[in-house]
């Protein structure tokens, strides 16, 4: 699917991170690219993700799935809500939705989530961290918005949904399919189900926090450190007071505690690993079958087409004019020549052909081998 006659220059710069914005069928040609008793087969499945969320008259209740067949004959016909997450990871024409978005770096992208309502169903008022395209794909929804919210908005009491105690909408629309709304991270938004098969598909982004990143990336500097390396003052001075820790001292012990935290090559490196993991790591696509070298030549040679697993997460750091780091699913390699080239053209292409092997092809061969035994990369043949 592709996105017609939207600006991504403009909405870059008025719009992105700054406030919503609502686009009416901005599609080529929007179809819904999956049927809801498809959606309700994912949520029964152990490997998804999903949860119903349901309005009671006592509140908010939730279940997480897998969730058994039967349960939705029980549910009755308004006021609840089926989420499924990273269904891009299980669907290439979801996963087809991501494509039009990709003006935004892979890195920030984080999947696909799609919902279900019945009449009247949403999951209530609130906010979230993060960006997101919300994408009208069956039936109306009514989207309430209201302003920004932060650390001081009061929550309801609720053990797993972050519910708004105070709401009050500014902006109003009913979304139609094909219809399209993009909201900010900390805007407040309010989603109501108009009739029944209310179908939305949530193209979000991810966001570390400061606290987050800091955390994670300190605990992996520190499992790189050994109890040997310590602080050493040789050549001390005498000091007047005993009891002062010195300026030199303090010098000192933040360079020391320091060091490791600003190298950046080391960041960028583990940042690479880090960001291009695994949303569910514990799900196997490893390949049945590794790959040899002199079977790759032929694969290769016979005109395959090497296609990235829509579960997969490929980025590239630049080290240098003719370096590349590229990370894919949590491991690095390093890419000069070649390799490069075809470590840029799968980064930004969800297929890539390669016409012809270039001489010393060993190390990209090498590559797209491991790439492929992991589960990152898959062959298809040509027609």
């Amino acid at each position: 699917m592709q996105l017609n006659d939207f600006d991504t220059g403009t909405f870059l710069r008025d719009y992105w991170q700054q406030k919503p914005l609502l686009i009416r069928n901005p599609w080529t040609s929007w179809r819904n690219p999956l049927a809801p008793d498809e959606l309700a087969g994912l949520a029964c499945e152990s490997e998804v993700e999903s949860r119903l969320v349901m309005r009671r008259r006592g509140g908010w209740a939730v279940e997480h799935g897998p969730i058994a067949e039967q349960r939705f004959s029980q549910l009755g016909r308004k006021g609840w809500t089926l989420l499924v997450q990273a269904v891009d990871h299980h669907v290439p024409e979801v996963a087809a939705l991501i494509e039009p978005f990709r003006f935004i770096p892979n890195w920030r992208i984080d999947d696909v989530m799609v919902s279900y309502a019945a009449d009247e169903g949403g999951v209530g008022p609130h906010f979230d961290q993060y960006d997101v395209f919300l994408v009208q794909g069956l039936g109306q929804r009514r989207w309430q918005i209201g302003g920004r919210c932060d650390q001081t908005a009061k929550l309801l009491p609720h053990d797993e949904l972050r519910l708004l105690e105070q709401f009050e909408a500014i902006d109003e629309w009913v979304l139609e399919p094909g219809d399209m709304l993009y909201l900010p991270p900390r805007v407040a938004h309010n989603g109501i189900a108009v009739g029944g098969d209310c179908m939305t598909y949530s193209i979000g982004f991810r966001a570390p926090s400061r606290r987050e990143l800091i955390a994670l990336w300190s605990d992996h500097a520190l499992g790189e450190l050994g109890d040997d390396d310590r602080y050493a003052d040789p050549g001390l001075p005498i000091q007047d007071n005993p009891g002062e820790i010195s300026a030199q001292a303090i010098a000192r012990l933040h360079d020391m505690a320091m060091e490791r935290l600003r190298d950046r090559d080391a960041f960028a490196r583990w940042f690479g690993r880090h960001s291009s993991a695994r949303r569910y790591p514990d799900v196997d696509w490893q390949a049945e079958q590794p790959i040899g070298i002199d079977e790759l030549r032929v694969v290769i040679a016979g005109g395959a087409t090497l296609c990235r697993n829509p579960a997969s997460r490929f980025a590239f750091v630049r080290q240098s004019p003719g370096l590349v780091l590229l990370f894919v699913d949590g491991a690095c390699f390093e890419c000069a020549g070649q390799a490069m080239t075809f470590a840029e053209r799968i980064c930004a292409q969800e297929r890539v052909r390669i016409e012809a092997l270039p001489d010393a092809a060993e190390p990209l061969l090498a590559m797209i081998a491991a790439l492929h035994d992991q589960g990152s990369l898959a062959f298809e043949p040509e027609d």
